[in-house]
C-alpha cells in the first residue's frame, strides 16, 4: 500500500494528462472520498463515455461497462474501498463508440491515508483483445504496424505494389511436425524473404502463415513477379539445407496500387486476401495478379449465395421445379419426367442452373434445397400416377447431398410419406461428380438397390467416363448427354461408338437413354441405335408443374 501525500490526487491527474499522448493504454484514478473518476482523455474517443472525468462513479460506469459485467466490477471495487483488498485486477468488457464489446484488463493499486484508510485506486487499463503490433516468432511488425505505416508516411501512395505471400498447407506442417516446428518454418520463411528484399521493400507478418511485402517506389510491375520467384527459390534453398525435413511451397497475391482506386488499409487487405486465395485456388505454388473482373465475379457469387440462403429461410421463395418428359420409345409414350431446378428473384432475375447449382453445392445449401426438390418431385409423381399408372420421376443428386447428408433416408421417408410404389423414384448421378468413390458413396448406391430405387448414370460418355463405373455403381440406366448426341448425329465414328454403347447397355441388362433430341430427323437417326428412352425438346421443354400437367394430361 502507498501512503497518501497531500497533493497526490492533483499530481496523478497531471501525470495522466502528460502521459496520455505517449501510450496506447489508459491511466485512471478513482477518488473514493469524492466519488470521482478520471481516465486518459483518449479513452473518450474509444469507449462509450461522455467525459473522461465524472462524479457518481456507479452511474458513470453504467455508461461504458458491459451490463453483464457491471455488478461484478462494482462488487470488486467495493471490496477495495472497504480495505478488504489492496489490489484490483479484473478482466471484463467495456462498450466502444459503435456499441461493440471490448475486452479490457483493469489493474489498480490502493493509495491510503496516514491512518490506512483507502483514498484512491490508481492504475492502468489495456485492451486484451487488441491485435499485436509485432510478431515475436518471425521478428517482424504485424498488420497493426502495416496499418500505422499506411496511415503515416505512406498514406498518399499511388504506385508500387502489395505482395501477399502465404505458406501452402501450413496446417499440415503443424499437424505433422508440431507447433514449435511450425514456428521455426515461419521464422525461416521470414528470414528468407528478409535476406533478398531491397531497402525500398518493407516486410510484415500478418495473419497466421501470411506475410506482406510493400514497395511504393517500384514502377516495374514485372519486378514484383520476379521477387516472388526469388522467394520461391530461397524457400527451396532452405528446404535443401534442412535436408528435406519438411517440404512446403508459397503462393502469392499481387496488387498493383495504380490499378486500385480505394487505397485504404481495409480495402487493400481485403483485395490482397482475395488475390492470395485465388492463387491457392488455382493450384498453389504460384502468384495471381488482382483482376477487377475476377473480383466482381467473386462478389456476385457471394451475393447469390446470400440471396439463396435468404430464399431457403423464406420457404424456398424464388426456387421452382421444372419437369421434362422422357419418352419410352418401345412403348410409345410418356413414362418418366426429369426434375430440374430453376431460380429467379427480383434482385437478380433468372439465374442459369450452370451458375447457381455449383454455388448451392459450395455453400452446402444444396442439402436443404435438394430435400425440397425431392418433395416437389414426389408430389408430382403422386398426381401423375393417378392418371398414368407406373409413372416415374427422376431427381438429380449432388455429390454433396450424398457425401454430407443422409439423402437415402430422405428418399425412403418421402416415398413412404407420398405412398409411392417401388421404382417410382429414379435417382440420377453425374459420373464426373463422383471420381472419388469412398465407402460412404458405395454404401449409398447399395442402399438404393436394397430399397428398389433405380439409379441412372447421367452424362455417360462425356469427359470422365470409365467403364468401371458400370461395375462399381451397377446403375439401372445410362444416359447420354446432348453434347455426345450431337457428335454422333454429325460424325460416323461417334455414331458407331454410340451404337456400341447401346449394345453394351442392353447386353448387361441396362436401359439406354439418349438426351438432346430436338428434330424429327434426329429422332429417326437415333432410333436406329435402338435406345429405350429419349429425352429432348422434340418431345417437350422443361416446364413448371402446372404447365407439365396441362401438356401431358389435360389434352
Amino acid at each position: 500500500m502507498i501512503g497518501l501525500t497531500n497533493d497526490f490526487n492533483k499530481q496523478f491527474k497531471n501525470v495522466i494528462d502528460i502521459l496520455d499522448p505517449c501510450m496506447d493504454d489508459f491511466l485512471y484514478i478513482l477518488d473514493f472520498e469524492n466519488d470521482s473518476y478520471q481516465i486518459s482523455e483518449s479513452a473518450v474517443e474509444r469507449f462509450a463515455m461522455s467525459n473522461h472525468c465524472f462524479t457518481n462513479t456507479k452511474a458513470g460506469f453504467e455508461e461504458f461497462v458491459y451490463p453483464a459485467d457491471y455488478d461484478a466490477v462494482i462488487e470488486d471495487v467495493g471490496l477495495v474501498k472497504k480495505g478488504e483488498k489492496t489490489f484490483h485486477n479484473m478482466q471484463y468488457r467495456w462498450i466502444d463508440k459503435e456499441g461493440k464489446t471490448i475486452w479490457i484488463n483493469c489493474r489498480g493499486r490502493v493509495v491510503v491515508d496516514d491512518n490506512g484508510k483507502p483514498m484512491y485506486l490508481v492504475g492502468c487499463i489495456n485492451e486484451i483483445g487488441k491485435k499485436q503490433k509485432a510478431d515475436n516468432v518471425s521478428g517482424l511488425l504485424g498488420d497493426v504496424g502495416l496499418q500505422n505505416d499506411l496511415a503515416g508516411d505512406y498514406k498518399d501512395h499511388k504506385s508500387g505494389y502489395f505482395l501477399r505471400v502465404g505458406i501452402d498447407n501450413f496446417k499440415e506442417v503443424n499437424e505433422n511436425k508440431g507447433i514449435s516446428y511450425g514456428d521455426m518454418v515461419l521464422q525461416k520463411t521470414a528470414e528468407a524473404i528478409s535476406e533478398i528484399r531491397s531497402p525500398t521493400q518493407k516486410l510484415y507478418k500478418i495473419v497466421a502463415d501470411e506475410f506482406m511485402i510493400t514497395d511504393f517506389s517500384c514502377k516495374d510491375k514485372e519486378e514484383c513477379q520476379r521477387f516472388y520467384k526469388r522467394i520461391q527459390a530461397r524457400i527451396i534453398k532452405f528446404i535443401r539445407e534442412n535436408k528435406y525435413e519438411v517440404i512446403y511451397t508459397v503462393s502469392a497475391g499481387i496488387l498493383y496500387l495504380d490499378e486500385i482506386e480505394d487505397n485504404s488499409y481495409d480495402n487493400l487487405m481485403k483485395l490482397s486476401e482475395f488475390a492470395l486465395n485465388e492463387a491457392k485456388a488455382r493450384g498453389k505454388n504460384k502468384f495471381y495478379v488482382f483482376d477487377a473482373k475476377d473480383y466482381e465475379a467473386f462478389l456476385r457469387k457471394k451475393k447469390l449465395i446470400r440471396i439463396m440462403r435468404q430464399s431457403v429461410n423464406n420457404n424456398y421463395a424464388g426456387f421452382e421445379t421444372y419437369f421434362q418428359p422422357i419418352m419410352d420409345i418401345k412403348k410409345g409414350g410418356l413414362t418418366t419426367a426429369e426434375t430440374l431446378l430453376r431460380f429467379n428473384c427480383e434482385e437478380t432475375g433468372s439465374i442459369s442452373p450452370v451458375e447457381f447449382i455449383p454455388l448451392l453445392e459450395e455453400s452446402g445449401l444444396i442439402i436443404p434445397v435438394g430435400r425440397w426438390v425431392l418433395h416437389q418431385a414426389m408430389a408430382l409423381c403422386k398426381k401423375m400416377q393417378d392418371i398414368i399408372p407406373g409413372f416415374r420421376v427422376s431427381v438429380n443428386l449432388s455429390y454433396v447431398q450424398v457425401m454430407k447428408s443422409n439423402v437415402l433416408r430422405d428418399i425412403v421417408d418421402g416415398i413412404k410419406e407420398y405412398g409411392l410404389p417401388k421404382g417410382s423414384m429414379l435417382v440420377e448421378l453425374t459420373e464426373s461428380g463422383f471420381l472419388e468413390m469412398d465407402t460412404n458413396f458405395i454404401s449409398f448406391c447399395e442402399g438404393l438397390k436394397e430399397n428398389d430405387i433405380p439409379l441412372a448414370l447421367d452424362d455417360f460418355g462425356t469427359g470422365y467416363s470409365n467403364f468401371h463405373y458400370l461395375y462399381d455403381l451397377k446403375p439401372d440406366t445410362i444416359k447420354i448427354d446432348r453434347s455426345f448426341t450431337l457428335k454422333a448425329l454429325r460424325h460416323d465414328y461417334e455414331y458407331n461408338l454410340l451404337r456400341y454403347m447401346a449394345d453394351l447397355a442392353h447386353g448387361t441388362d441396362l436401359y439406354f437413354c439418349i438426351e438432346g433430341i430436338e428434330t424429327k430427323e434426329e429422332l429417326e437417326k437415333i432410333c436406329k441405335i435402338d435406345p429405350d428412352y429419349i429425352q429432348g425438346f422434340y418431345f417437350g421443354k422443361p416446364s413448371p408443374v402446372d404447365q407439365f400437367m396441362k401438356n401431358y394430361i389435360s389434352e
